[in-house]
């Protein structure tokens, strides 16, 4: 029997009827697919079911690479590798559909990875079918004024269009987690605000939220010394809270930020 590790954030997804819902999403035949994390495969197998025209998996964990390749032979390519060294848009000229039961413990870095390599102007995929922890889930979707609402949503909902599809039960999974997971969907979006560089973002959501129950006086002050002109251009109140601040509030402050440091 196939182990999970703890220290991989592994737990693998065992509910036929979850696992035909994620598949069901999007269509998946004659597409290029890549699935994060496939654990035992179980996942991998719907997907196989639906015919993509080409299918790749990263897999870490090198005894389930050689259970993947026992149980697929040579239906797919394994890529044995951690995700977040691999380049997502050397590995086909097609848009990829993507999916994966993101590892707990590197969810969060997998996905702000792939929003801030984005391009301007091309996605490497279609969408991106995930799964979170539901806590994390939570963030990513939160809206402003809400306790949920950072860094994470503002990164998240920049360049792409989030729709929750469902929570999942602890019980779908083995071993089973103590929490609930979320089962979220990404799409690019058409039109989104041109910023050059995402680690701007990065920078002045980190600086605002850095003290989240404090007002934004101080942080803007920090990063553009009391500058008055942006103040008013923004129509900044600074007594409110980082939380109170809209997406394009954050997205025009880096732009801001983007223009004064070149």
């Amino acid at each position: 029997m196939i182990k999970a590790k703890k220290s991989l954030g592994q737990n693998f997804l065992i509910d036929k009827k979850i696992l035909e819902k994620i598949t069901s999403i999007e269509k998946i035949q004659g597409k290029t697919v890549l699935e994060v994390g496939p654990g035992t495969g179980n996942l991998t197998s719907c997907i196989l079911k639906k015919k993509p025209r080409k299918f790749f998996i990263v897999e870490k964990d090198n005894n389930l690479v050689i259970n993947l390749k026992k149980k697929f032979h040579d239906n797919l390519k394994i890529i044995n590798d951690d995700i977040l060294n691999i380049d997502e848009k050397k590995l086909s000229p097609n848009k990829l559909i993507v999916f994966g039961n993101l590892p707990y413990n590197i969810s969060t870095e997998i996905l702000c990875k792939w929003i801030i390599n984005l391009d301007n102007e091309k996605f490497w995929f279609e969408s991106l079918v995930l799964m979170f922890q539901k806590e994390v889930a939570d963030r990513i979707i939160a809206n402003v004024n809400t306790s949920n609402y950072g860094r994470l949503s503002i990164l998240a909902k920049w360049k792409l269009e989030i729709t929750k599809i469902c929570d999942i039960n602890p019980s779908s999974f083995w071993p089973k987690p103590k929490i609930e997971s979320t089962l979220l969907i990404f799409k690019p979006k058409k039109n989104f605000f041109k910023i050059d560089k995402a680690k701007n973002i990065e920078l002045v959501t980190r600086s605002f939220f850095n003290h989240r129950r404090k007002m934004i006086k101080k942080p803007f002050n920090q990063l553009f010394n009391g500058n008055d002109e942006i103040k008013k251009k923004l129509k900044l109140n600074l007594d409110l809270r980082p939380q109170n601040l809209n997406l394009d509030t954050y997205y025009k402050l880096a732009k801001e930020y983007e223009s004064l440091t070149g």
